[in-house]
């Protein structure tokens, strides 16, 4: 076995520049998996913590206005082990040196002790206590520079109100905090804050009353029935329909974000090892049959099987073990500047990164059985060899014009180009292997340009094509359509469009979707409704229009019947014919004329917001008239809206992608110079012939570099074939509610995956060059 040690380590230290190729691919995934599952793991026992802590509500009830009297009948409620009535009002806010409109949403605090559900974790400060004490989220807090003891106005009911800040808190109803009808935080312009119950119950005249009920289940309760049973006894009270935990917004988007890190847990790490695999095969199976002849030696000398294919697989597993330390070292370096992004967005009391050793043996195990796979077929053909056979001298091979040698071998290639034609046609299985392994590398180069393009094709069809407004209004309560005239009428306002927006359940069959339904204009101007062909569409008289995702989600196509229950007014569950899809990137709605669903509301023509085009000259001085009109909630500056989800894009994907784009090209390189390694070493001995039958040497350099520049060309069309494979895999992978990729390769993608190719391709020919100037002919013109 010692003998075996020493061959193990001269085999390593002769094809070491093959080895950190192939590590670093390996590296690669390792990187991809260990960020991934480290940083999942993270948010998950955050999570759970935080949920344990302060005791997270499992159903969630918004509704008008409820008597307390009656909590005891919903205490009784079969699975149902506490609830809790609050009171929760939108409010306008203004601080201190912060001239844009903040949308704040009010939330009432027990008078006696903490609430028994969604608890509140102190931070700095006491808990309110007197009527003009407020507590607020941290990340408001830190927005706008605020501490325990500053004041900031809050406009109540039409009415300025001086207000204390006591505490600075966090609440698990807000790890993602999220403004009404927003995609993204902003920090700055939405602020969540907590009052005693009896002074916010009387601004908004709810005394004695509840306009919100948090409730948990008692355990293996199930919660449908408790579901139905909530909304039974609250419909007459303006119940929005309960729902449970899964839909509540900031539950529900970190919930998003775990499903797209365990995407990424395994489809990226997938395409990086199974590129490790295909190369480790190649390397190890062109060591084995170099070495035919010393493994047979080995043999007859009296060497099990078993110790030669534990020799060959130790060899597989110290390149593995090389690129899981790097992997790793990488990856917990990638997930510590993770960490503190995810920390920006999700706000938990604790989230600590720990680095634990099932993470580890899981990245060495993924990596190990990758190697597994690679040299299996190689490890198969080691034990069939019988030592006589492989002692003999091998036969020298035949070869024969074969129909493709008759088309393509012409006299006008010349000499030196027949050559390397004749070498791949007489190889084909050899040839091919070449061809894929570049195209793979050159696949994953395209894989993560279309990233980059589909995202900056997201944020055109958004806010290019459909979002046409540069403001938004958010009315407190639905409005008579008068108060859109009024804004009109404004100075400043080029045009303006109103929309009315509710709650709504879509059923079909078995599935259904929570999401809003918006009321638009039959030929809305400011808000586009776009097909695939991102043509403007025009809403029916009657009949609902759903974005392709939840159409397909709740398996509808056009002509269907949907049921919709609407959960405002009078809570009815109507039934409606689906009349078209439209594409839409960003978010999951459905649209209506809006008389139309004014009609279904049985209410006549209200609003609930307003989008308006404005003239930048007078923007500043329309904000500020619009701030003085108590009916309006929240304004919105779609400029604003996007540079977030821009940021956030940025922040998150972009700093992922660019990452993996700057691994694909080293894996590229790794490709094609274990490639060219392979080549040179396997045709040192023709090369040299040709030198010693007189060829100049950058004549014979050329059969090596022409071969290599040849395999590129052929296997760049396949790499395009197989990136666009994998581009629409991933994008597939990655569709979510929050956004989907459109499905957009341009030119630039595939041009930058060849480029990528053809560049790694000359790096690596230059080292191989050198290496031949440097051949000792007479070595290689040894017979063994």
């Amino acid at each position: 076995m010692q003998a075996l040690q020493q061959k193990l380590w001269r085999d390593l230290l002769a094809m070491k520049g093959q080895i950190l190729a192939i590590a670093a691919v390996i590296g690669a995934g390792v990187m991809v998996l260990f960020l991934a599952v480290t940083t999942l793991d993270m948010l998950e026992r955050a999570q759970q913590r935080f949920y344990q802590q302060a005791h997270f509500g499992d159903v969630f009830v918004d509704l008008t206005r409820a008597p307390e009297h009656l909590l005891p009948q919903l205490q009784l409620l079969p699975g149902v082990q506490q609830v809790q009535s609050s009171v929760r009002a939108p409010v306008r806010l203004e601080v201190a040196g912060f001239d844009d409109p903040i949308r704040g949403l009010m939330l009432s605090l027990p008078e006696q002790g903490l609430p028994r559900l969604n608890q509140l974790v102190l931070l700095h400060g006491h808990f309110p206590v007197e009527a003009n004490e407020v507590a607020i989220t941290e990340p408001f807090a830190k927005a706008h520079q605020l501490q325990a003891g500053d004041q900031i106005t809050a406009v109540i009911q039409g009415r300025l109100q001086r207000l204390k800040v006591s505490a600075i808190v966090l609440s698990p109803e807000f790890i993602y905090q999220l403004g009404p009808a927003d995609l993204l935080p902003d920090y700055q312009r939405f602020g969540v804050l907590w009052m005693p119950r009896r002074a916010l119950a009387h601004a908004f005249q709810m005394d004695g009353a509840f306009n919100h009920l948090s409730v948990s289940l008692q355990r293996g309760a199930n919660p449908l029935p408790v579901l139905d049973a909530l909304d039974l006894v609250l419909a007459p009270y303006g119940s929005r329909g309960s729902y449970l935990r899964a839909e509540q917004a900031s539950h529900r988007f970190l919930t998003e974000e775990l499903e797209q890190l365990s995407v990424m847990a395994w489809l990226l790490p997938l395409l990086f090892l199974g590129v490790a695999a295909f190369l480790l095969n190649v390397l190890i199976g062109r060591l084995v049959r170099n070495q035919l002849q010393q493994i047979a030696v080995l043999k007859a000398f009296g060497y099990s099987h078993g110790a030669l294919l534990l020799h060959y697989l130790q060899l597989a597993c110290v390149i593995v073990v090389i690129g899981v330390v790097a992997g790793i070292g990488l990856g917990l370096w990638a997930a510590t500047g993770l960490a503190e992004l995810y920390a920006t967005y999700f706000h938990f009391p604790e989230m600590e990164l720990r680095v634990q050793l099932r993470h580890l043996a899981l990245a060495l195990l993924v990596a190990l059985l990758a190697a597994i796979v690679g040299v299996f077929s190689v490890l198969q053909q080691v034990a069939r060899l019988q030592p006589a056979a492989a002692m003999r001298p091998a036969a020298p091979p035949q070869f024969h014009r074969g129909l493709a040698e008759q088309l393509l071998l012409r006299p006008w290639l010349g000499q030196l180009n027949r050559i390397i034609v004749r070498n791949l046609l007489r190889y084909p299985g050899r040839s091919l292997l070449s061809v894929l392994g570049i195209a793979l590398s050159s696949a994953l180069l395209l894989v993560g340009s279309f990233q980059f393009h589909a995202l900056h094709a997201l944020l055109d069809i958004q806010y290019r094509h459909i979002l046409q407004m540069d403001t938004q209004l958010m009315l407190t309560e639905a409005s008579p359509e008068r108060v859109l005239a009024e804004i009109r009428a404004e100075p400043g306002v080029l045009a303006a469009e109103a929309f009315r927006m509710v709650p709504v359940r879509l059923h079909h069959q078995r599935t259904s979707y929570r999401t809003v339904l918006q009321g638009l204009e039959t030929r809305p101007q400011l808000r586009q409704l776009l097909d695939q062909e991102l043509t403007p569409i025009e809403l029916p008289a009657e009949g609902l229009v759903l974005t392709r995702y939840l159409a397909d989600y709740l398996g509808l196509k056009p002509g269907d019947i949907v049921q919709a229950e609407l959960m405002e007014g009078a809570n009815r569950l109507v039934e409606l014919p689906l009349a078209a899809v439209v594409d839409e990137p960003v978010g999951v709605s459905g649209y209506m004329e809006r008389r139309a669903l004014n009609r279904l509301l049985r209410e006549g023509p209200a609003i609930s917001g307003v989008w308006l085009l404005t003239d930048p000259l007078k923007r500043t001085e329309l904000q500020q008239r619009l701030q003085q009109r108590p009916r309006i909630a929240g304004i919105s500056q779609m400029a604003d809206i996007e540079q977030q989800l821009r940021n956030y894009i940025a922040d998150t994907l972009l700093g992922m992608m660019a990452i993996l784009l700057l691994m694909a090209g080293s894996i590229t390189f790794a490709v094609i110079y274990n490639n060219a390694r392979i080549a040179l070493a396997e045709r040192s001995r023709e090369l040299a012939t040709l030198r010693v039958l007189g060829f100049e040497r950058y004549q014979v350099g050329w059969v090596l570099a022409g071969e290599v520049l040849l395999l590129t060309l052929l296997a760049i069309p396949l790499g395009w074939l197989l990136g666009t494979g994998f581009a629409w895999s991933l994008q597939q992978a990655l569709t979510m509610d929050l956004f989907r990729l459109p499905f957009v390769l341009e030119p630039a993608s595939f041009a930058l995956a060849a480029l990528g190719v053809l560049v790694a391709t000359v790096l690596s020919l230059s080292l191989m060059l050198r290496r031949f100037q440097q051949l000792d002919m007479i070595s290689a013109l040894k017979t063994e």
